[in-house]
């Protein structure tokens, strides 16, 4: 009865208190979560009867904490007693494993022995041990001036955020976006370099915590398609290939990721999906515009890079040349024609010397085919002179000659020894 005639004598006499004198201070001042904190008092006379702590803005009794009598060391608990509260002898409080909900502002009452009351007026700030936060990303693979970024640094604590990237904070630049709470980063049409490891990290003056890196792809391109020759960039250019020789372009591009590749060869599709085009065993039926079309299929866009491909001028002199070089019987052979006219009228092989119309092979006058005495059923001619022989025996041995008519009247006669060689 005479605890709570105190109470009521304090809460009464507080309404009719001067200016507060005391101070209070939290020991440490700047406490985590967990922590035991004391709220130091300085400025008492030492003359004190009772002191009353109060968590909240005001003297209420809603708000009391404890209530101490000094000269019986008795402690009543208040209702907004928590458990962890105690009052010491000299007045101050002692809040064992604090928690974020003791932040805030504690007033102490005190009561001297003239009946007169001081309040003082102190602030706790409990500060969490922040636990990492997470980068949720609308999408982590993106379309480069096509796409939107936004980066959401998710934390159940209310601390302060920040922004890294690649390990290193990041600049908000004017066209990077961020909210007044710096929990959300924007960013409208996304750029390459902007492609990397993301992480945010929340931070009070106790405690920081960084989320893991959230890495974000941006797809672009392709750009600067080209075709190489031998690491040299040739697009655009004529490349001289002597005859029979082998060449070995290469398409490159800026793009991410590696587009797809495709060849064309006088704008007919080649069956190649590699970056790369060989052409072995060159010939005039080889030459032509090579063209190489690389598509992004992240992005949708394609470019295509051209080259030209001749023979050298060395090759310009027909001549006949058995490809492969040694055939051998049960095998084909093609007598291949380097630098066949261009005007060609008609062209006939001779199984023999090209006096004795016996031996005619075959003949192309005017596109049509004409099989010729000699034709044994295994000779093919093609449009650029060549003539193919099929499952060669060993009598296939011998002579071959070509005559060669062009448009202005123009007559060539080459020859060619075979050798079969049998099979071992």
């Amino acid at each position: 009865m005479a605890l709570a005639r105190c109470s009521w004598l304090l809460l009464s006499v507080g309404i009719l208190s001067a200016q507060a004198e005391l101070s209070i201070t939290p020991e440490p001042a700047q406490p985590a979560e967990g922590d035991n904190v004391t709220l130091v008092v300085r400025g008492l006379s030492g003359e004190e009867l009772a002191y009353s702590w109060y968590a909240g803005p005001t003297l209420s009794l809603t708000h009391l904490v404890a209530s101490y009598i000094v000269s019986t060391g008795d402690e009543t608990p208040g209702p907004s007693h928590t458990g962890r509260e105690a009052v010491r002898p000299d007045g101050s409080l002692d809040i064992r494993g604090v928690l974020p909900g003791h932040s805030g502002t504690y007033l102490l009452q005190t009561l001297n022995r003239q009946l007169q009351t001081e309040v003082g007026y102190g602030h706790v700030q409990v500060y969490e041990i922040l636990a990492p936060p997470t980068v949720i990303a609308n999408h982590t693979a993106l379309v480069e001036h096509r796409d939107t970024l936004r980066l959401l640094c998710s934390s159940p604590s209310p601390a302060e955020a920040r922004w890294f990237f690649n390990g290193d904070a990041l600049p908000i630049a004017v066209r990077l976006g961020l909210s007044p709470d710096g929990r959300v980063l924007t960013r409208h049409g996304i750029r390459r370099e902007e492609a990397g490891a993301y992480q945010c990290e929340v931070w009070n003056p106790i405690s920081v915590s960084r989320s893991e890196p959230l890495n974000l792809t941006v797809y672009f391109g392709p750009e600067r398609v080209a075709i190489l020759q031998d690491g040299t960039t040739r697009t655009g250019c004529t490349i001289r290939v002597d005859f029979n020789a082998s060449l070995s372009l290469r398409c490159v591009s800026r793009s991410c990721p590696e587009p797809e590749y495709m060849w064309a060869f006088n704008g007919q599709a080649l069956q190649s999906s590699q970056a790369h085009l060989d052409i072995s065993g060159m010939t005039a039926a080889q030459e032509g515009t090579y063209t190489c079309i690389a598509k992004n299929p992240k992005t949708l866009l394609s470019g295509s890079a051209s080259v030209v491909v001749k023979l050298s001028a060395a090759a310009v002199t027909m001549m006949i040349v058995p490809v492969p070089a040694k055939p051998m019987e049960g095998l084909d052979v093609t007598l291949t024609v380097q630098g066949y006219p261009k005007d060609l009228l008609v062209y006939a092989w001779y199984r023999g010397p090209a006096s004795e119309p016996n031996r005619l092979l075959s003949q192309l006058p005017s596109g049509n085919w004409i099989a010729g005495p000699a034709h044994t059923g295994r000779e093919v001619g093609f449009a650029n002179c060549s003539l193919l022989v099929q499952k060669l025996n060993l009598t296939d041995a011998g002579r071959y000659v070509l005559k060669t008519v062009t448009l202005q009247g123009k007559t060539d006669t080459l020859e060619v020894e075979l050798q079969v060689a049998p099979l071992e």
